[in-house]
């Protein structure tokens, strides 16, 4: 999938809005009344634009829970800046277009001062290009393409984009570190063609040539266009050759019926499946399918996804279980995080505006400062007019000058059973 144009975006994010809003669900206040714009007085309000359908529905709905259960936490204690904070939750389906009529709704209509998402690279590239010139604060849980770094670099953002993530150069070089230490030497790749994709691609071949293998098909990769109904070719191609592994960088929904192809095409044996973040669910090995002996094609694959190390990690699992039950999905933590930083930045610049969030969130979120990992109590400490260093449940949330935080990978694999299970860490170096 291209990447959106900032212009282009904005003019279909005109257009669609009458007709997406529909899709664009306004949520109850965690305090009562409606989240949209008909909510009164002038306290903090902050937005959601992440996928609970689409493509990336499966990981989406796992962190969708996680910023309600902020704002609840936030308003139990006092609050931002005296007031309740409000908070409105869009679906951007995994979608582009419908994720810059959301983010239009969200800074037109709804006047949100921050929002967290999204989590597709192409619908954060679309959505900031209408964050910036609103003045709204964007800070994304897992869009992770290499490209943001950039734009950044280039001034491109003017401090209204963060991410809790880490960017892909660091996964990709997580997992060439990876397919080097079982010693693959030769592997090829297949990716989502849209920022993600590309980007994690041309890093990973980066990293992996670094470290002596061989990308058996750099000179023609195989891109696979998310809208397409099947498959057939672009599994032939990326098995082609004989690789020891290929790594797969893909999204749910469509990256399941490419590895079935596959597996039915009897392309796979004898070659290790190596996977990402995108994938990383309970139902992605369901999606993919069993064989005749009932055996889930995927057994044996292996895969990373950025981690969560934090110091407020284990106080969040808890709070989740008290509240929800069970345990977090991929990225909630990450969507903690960034909700924590949209909150701690308001209440330090005194004001409920997104150029208050943008000129205090490396501040709260970085040294020198007191260290706090429960936000209730940086909230206090803000208060009091001292300085806090967040530490967050996916990490220490330390954002750079480009908005990039640094993190650690878990590496996965599943079973016989269909289960995934994390059996390693790796540190990008």
């Amino acid at each position: 999938m291209p990447r959106i144009k900032s212009a282009l975006a904005l003019s279909i994010a005109t257009l669609a809005t009458g007709f997406l809003v529909g899709a664009c669900n306004d949520t109850s206040n965690p305090n009562g009344g409606n989240a949209g714009s008909t909510t009164t007085g002038n306290g903090l309000k902050i937005g959601t634009l992440l996928p609970t359908t689409g493509d990336l529905a499966s990981i989406g709905q796992q962190m969708a829970g996680s910023v309600p259960l902020l704002v609840q936490t936030v308003n139990a204690c006092d609050g931002v800046n005296g007031q309740p904070v409000t908070l409105v939750e869009v679906d951007d389906q995994t979608d582009p277009r419908a994720g810059a009529a959301g983010m239009t709704k969200l800074a037109t209509v709804d006047k949100v001062a921050g929002v967290v998402g999204s989590f597709a690279s192409s619908v954060s590239t679309a959505a900031i290009s209408i964050a910036v010139p609103n003045q709204v604060m964007l800070v994304s849980p897992g869009s992770t393409s290499p490209a943001f770094t950039e734009k950044a670099q280039k001034g491109d953002f003017k401090g209204f984009w963060a991410r809790t993530a880490p960017p892909d150069t660091y996964q990709a070089l997580a997992l060439a570190q990876l397919a080097n230490q079982k010693g693959f030497k030769r592997v090829s790749t297949v990716v989502i063609n849209n920022d993600y994709g590309v980007g994690f691609e041309r890093a990973f071949v980066q990293a992996f040539e670094k470290l002596g293998g061989t990308v058996i098909n750099k000179n023609k990769p195989v891109r696979y266009d998310p809208k397409a109904q099947t498959f057939d070719t672009e599994a032939a191609a990326a098995f082609a050759g004989k690789p020891d592994a290929v790594v797969a960088v893909l999204y749910a929904e469509t990256g399941s019926l490419l590895l079935k192809t596959a597996y039915q095409q009897g392309l796979t044996e004898g070659v290790q499946i190596l996977l990402t973040d995108g994938v990383k669910s309970p139902t992605f090995p369901e999606q993919v399918g069993r064989g005749s002996d009932g055996t889930y094609l995927l057994t044996g694959a292996l895969g990373t996804v950025p981690g969560s190390d934090g110091k407020a990690l284990a106080d969040f699992n808890k709070l989740w279980q008290e509240k929800k039950g069970g345990s977090p999905g991929e990225y909630a933590p990450q969507a903690w995080d960034a909700a924590a930083l949209l909150v701690l930045a308001a209440q330090a610049a005194k004001e409920n505006t997104g150029v208050g969030i943008s000129s205090k969130i490396r501040e709260v979120a970085n040294a020198p400062g007191t260290e706090v990992t429960d936000v209730c109590e940086g909230l206090k400490l803000l208060r009091e007019g001292q300085d806090i260093n967040y530490q967050g449940a996916s990490g220490n949330v330390d954002v750079d000058a480009n908005g990039d935080v640094v993190g650690v990978y878990d590496v996965w694999t599943v079973g016989g059973d269909g289960k995934i299970t994390v059996i390693d860490q790796v540190s990008p170096q």
